[in-house]
């Protein structure tokens, strides 16, 4: 680590598995954090089988866990939970995904693990939250975004609840977790004690619905599903041209003005939109008569005209069209070459936080399981390597 890392001397004990927690610690790791990655002994983590594979390795794990050392626990054995709250007694952060109350089972949740440490901050990401008659419920993304409404306003009029191209509820919950932990440090170095730190998918999901549910708290209407506009804002949509699709986002009046001029319709004098509310609620011919200009060229010419005129817009891309275009790709680093053991240089998705003093780049490979337990326990618990023998006896790593 160097002394611009964000999180200099921060050490996260991560039980989390798949994304939600730990697309959390690998924020984290890549801002410097020392991030200790629990998992199953003889199983890992669930995504180490998820596709799509290079050889055996999983990339799915790979992209996730890049920075991470792995130790492997059975806190199913007295010798596992003892070692456990020995690292407890040593860790910052405790991030966990499990369904609430499993912890508390193991005799490991908040309430006695504070005890060991009062200043452990205990992240927790569930499906439905740590309080509450859902509670108990499992959560998975899908679930955060049917509860939450996103199904219900996406997709197209005349088709079903369409969920989001990206597990979207998971890494929001993942980011608004994060957050959350950047505030418990915080109240930490203020006053030397940890917290809860709850998150919930389907309380992620709805807050991120922005100000789609003002629509029925004024006026008593449910939103539903709108194709691609927006319902505040209008041209703010998709349109086909003649090789593909652009997007046009007109925010105010100035820049519809702006637009007129530069695409040529004779609508400046239409009473149909004249201000922005009138553009909302006359979208459907609006759309057609911009459509209409827009199928007339390219997309690449549409956006140099957009571009030109200082119009908001571009073109849609898809994936290989974004992981390769040089201001996303290169210039913000958004996909970096990572030296994988046993793969060699993989790609890996860059960090989205760029900071002025730290450079929140991958600090190292993803893990094998259990690579770094006997290494981890030795530097952080002194145990010896007899004594590790002996907890391997025990199956307790």
């Amino acid at each position: 680590m160097i002394e611009s890392d964000a999180f200099l001397g921060v050490r996260v004990l991560d039980m989390s598995r798949v994304l939600a927690g730990p697309f959390t610690s690998m924020l984290l790791a890549d801002m410097g954090a020392e991030v200790i990655k629990l998992e199953i002994p003889g199983k890992g983590d669930d995504s180490r089988q998820f596709p799509p594979f290079i050889g055996e390795e999983s990339m799915y794990y790979v992209n996730l866990n890049r920075g991470k050392k792995s130790i492997t626990l059975n806190l199913k054995t007295e010798e596992g939970k003892e070692v456990f709250r020995g690292l407890v007694g040593e860790c910052d952060i405790l991030l966990e995904n499990f369904r609430p109350g499993t912890m508390d089972r193991l005799g490991l949740g908040y309430d006695e693990l504070s005890k060991i440490n009062p200043g452990l901050i205990y992240a927790a990401i569930s499906g439905f939250g740590q309080t509450g008659p859902y509670k108990t419920r499992p959560g998975y993304d899908i679930i955060g975004q049917a509860m939450g409404g996103l199904l219900s306003i996406t997709g197209w009029p005349d088709g079903p609840p369409t969920r989001s191209g990206t597990a979207i509820g998971d890494i929001l919950s993942s980011l608004f977790c994060t957050v959350g932990i950047l505030g418990a440090l915080n109240v930490k170095e203020k006053t030397g004690k940890g917290q809860l730190v709850d998150v919930s998918l389907v309380d992620s999901v709805f807050a991120a619905l922005e100000n789609i549910p003002q629509m029925y708290y004024v006026k008593g209407h449910v939103p539903e599903r709108i194709g691609n506009r927006y319902e505040f804002i209008y041209p703010y949509d998709t349109f086909r041209t003649r090789d593909g699709w652009v997007v046009i986002g007109i925010a105010n009046d100035n820049l519809w003005a702006r637009f007129l001029k530069a695409s040529g319709l004779d609508l400046i004098d239409d009473p149909r939109f004249k201000s922005n509310p009138d553009r909302v609620e006359n979208h459907a011919p609006l759309k057609e008569m911009i459509e209409e200009w827009t199928l007339g060229m390219t997309k690449d010419e549409i956006v140099d005209i957009l571009i030109e005129n200082g119009i908001p817009g571009c073109p849609i891309y898809d994936i290989k069209e974004a992981s390769e275009d040089p201001h996303i790709a290169g210039n913000r680093e958004m996909v970096l070459d990572l030296e994988q053991p046993g793969l060699g240089t993989v790609k890996v998705q860059g960090n989205p936080i760029k900071m002025s003093m730290t450079d929140p780049r991958p600090r190292g490979p993803a893990p094998s399981l259990g690579g770094n337990t006997f290494e981890v326990l030795n530097r952080i618990l002194g145990l010896t390597e007899v004594q590790f023998r002996k907890l391997q006896e025990k199956g307790a790593v």
